[in-house]
């Protein structure tokens, strides 16, 4: 069994993802490719390299430490690095930069290594009723480090809970599910070609597992990332409405989440020297939201606007 986990944070806290005050993992590695994802330093399943070049003063440092070359500078003397040569995360560059501008991101952690970050918050878990979300990327491109993880929480006696883009195979949902007290579970797109339009996959997959979950009565709360353009029309959600509707009185559908889109990470783009894929306005006013809202209400369905 693995008993290591590919993470690039851990974040104490959190009160959005999940009840109460959770401590959330973030694990590394996604098969999707979402055009407005907050997180791209998550999709990778490798080390990567961020540069901040506001605070790089070009001094060279981090070349002559890096085993395997990836800093240089180029013709004009700024610092340049391979997108082709793969990181091996010693850190090196990193702890030798003066001005810090370098980070890597990816750390290997042991289950027992998270578990003591983890239980050091045990008393705001009892208190407030939380407990720990596995984030990311997506857990489930990791599923024995994140079963063995859970696992653990729950022979800790910790309340656990999972944010997922809903892409896996059904054999491995069925093996996490009976660790996971609430699924934080997303709806991207109905539609199949749009969904790989904007995430790099189809839905197919997403729609049967959430089926399957709902249906064996766990616990799910559906969340909806909200780009105006993309998924936002009357079409969509009327199809996604009468998708849950069947399950909207069963007591392990705890509603629909609407997060709005927000600009935060896209800085992160830069620092990995990645293209912003999001080349139109998907802000929504308040009108907007308010018609989102009305219409899901029409189908009687739970749903609360999350704003960040």
């Amino acid at each position: 069994m693995e008993r290591t986990a590919l993470i690039f944070n851990v974040q104490k806290y959190s009160i959005y993802d999940g009840p109460g005050v959770r401590t959330l993992v973030f694990f590394k590695g996604c098969p999707l490719r979402c055009k407005w994802c907050s997180n791209p330093e998550s999709q990778s399943r490798s080390y990567q390299v961020m540069l901040m070049r506001n605070l790089c003063n070009d001094t060279g440092a981090c070349i002559s430490v890096c085993p395997v070359g990836i800093h240089s500078l180029d013709e004009s003397g700024k610092h340049a690095f391979s997108k082709t040569t793969e990181c091996i995360g010693c850190r090196l560059c990193e702890n030798t930069c003066p001005s810090r501008a370098i980070a890597i991101v990816g750390q290997v952690k042991t289950i027992s290594e998270l578990m003591a970050v983890i239980e050091q918050d045990r008393f705001f878990y009892e208190s407030s009723g939380g407990g720990v979300t596995l984030g990311g990327g997506e857990a489930l491109a990791q599923p024995e480090a994140a079963l063995n993880l859970l696992m653990s929480c729950k022979k800790a006696g910790i309340n656990t809970a999972i944010e997922t883009t809903g892409f896996t195979s059904l054999e491995i949902l069925q093996k996490v599910a009976e660790c996971i007290d609430l699924f934080l579970y997303d709806i991207k797109h109905m539609d199949t070609q749009k969904h790989y339009e904007g995430t790099g996959v189809h839905n197919e997959q997403i729609l049967n597992n959430l089926q399957w979950l709902l249906e064996n009565r766990y616990n799910v709360k559906v969340r909806v990332p909200l780009l105006k353009g993309f998924n936002d029309s009357d079409e969509n959600l009327i199809k996604m409405a009468e998708f849950l509707q069947p399950y909207k009185m069963n007591k392990n559908f705890k509603g629909i989440d609407i997060l709005p889109y927000h600009k935060l990470g896209v800085n992160k783009y830069n620092q990995l020297e990645r293209d912003y894929l999001v080349d139109w306005d998907p802000n929504l006013s308040d009108e907007d939201l308010a018609r989102v809202e009305n219409i899901l209400k029409t189908y009687e369905l739970p749903v609360s606007i999350i704003k960040h």
